[in-house]
């Protein structure tokens, strides 16, 4: 507990409390790869963050790999206690002048387990967190969506809950509650081809706006991942109006979008 609380001290600090103004459509993908987890982020104004996680004895922790797993690395450490010390420190705001932070948790094993694991992570830190009802949601600084392999089952049948589901395409000819899934997210390819530095064609930039369109016609926010990271793509999705934009380069996506006017 002492290593926790001395984290956080160290995480809560100027590091990320010299955050840049806020892009809500900004997106970490694979946040915890970068030399600081949730701080560099953080730093240059990005709203979402990913982090994978393995159940492995009583701790989720944070990699990309089970091979790769350090015990000091836990969801709670990298992301739950220091997220929950800005929001004190920040009058209820993960970053000033943005209202939602979306923390996309990624199950990579085991989501029955995983979820036994993380119900009590998450309501241990339940007052910084968006809550879930069938009917409704009451916003808090963080929204926790549950992605990968998602225990859909056992997150909709509770009454209140502090996390939602990261739907997929097909959820958009479906409809099912957008209190249980708020965001749609799929692989941009094969929907959409591999690109480089063309465009898309006219009949694929037509399917991405209808897309977003639906998503949002049904109160969802939608994502891609597996798009080629650059601004070619994110120009595309940017136009659609694509709600979190997927990168692994925070500096390059932050100056893209600050020329867009975010």
């Amino acid at each position: 507990m002492r290593s926790l609380c001395l984290l956080v001290l160290a995480w809560s600090g100027i590091g990320i409390g010299s955050a840049q103004s806020p892009l809500t459509r900004a997106h970490s993908h694979n946040d915890y790869e970068h030399p600081r987890p949730l701080i560099d982020a953080l730093s240059q104004g990005f709203c979402g963050v990913e982090a994978d996680v393995w159940p492995v004895g009583d701790r989720l922790l944070v990699a990309h790999e089970r091979s790769q797993v350090k015990a000091e690395r836990t969801l709670e450490t990298l992301y739950l206690a220091p997220l929950a010390e800005r929001a004190r420190t920040n009058n209820g705001e993960i970053q000033k002048g943005s209202k939602e932070f979306t923390l996309l948790v990624d199950v990579k094993a085991d989501p029955l387990r995983s979820y036994a694991l993380l119900a009590p992570l998450l309501e241990r830190y339940r007052g910084m967190l968006t809550r879930f009802t069938d009917t409704n949601l009451t916003p808090g600084a963080v929204k926790v969506i549950l992605s990968g392999a998602r225990p859909i089952d056992q997150v909709k049948g509770q009454p209140v809950r502090w996390c939602a589901i990261d739907g997929r395409l097909p959820d958009l000819e479906s409809n099912p509650s957008p209190y249980l899934i708020p965001l749609v997210s799929d692989s941009w390819r094969p929907t959409f081809p591999v690109q480089i530095d063309a465009p898309l064609s006219a009949p694929d930039r037509d399917r991405l706006h209808s897309l977003v369109r639906r998503a949002h016609e049904q109160g969802r926010r939608i994502r891609f991942w597996g798009a080629r990271d650059n601004p070619v793509v994110w120009k595309e999705q940017f136009d659609a109006g694509v709600d979190l934009i997927n990168t692994d380069k925070l500096e390059g996506l932050r100056e893209f979008l600050l020329q867009q006017g975010r």
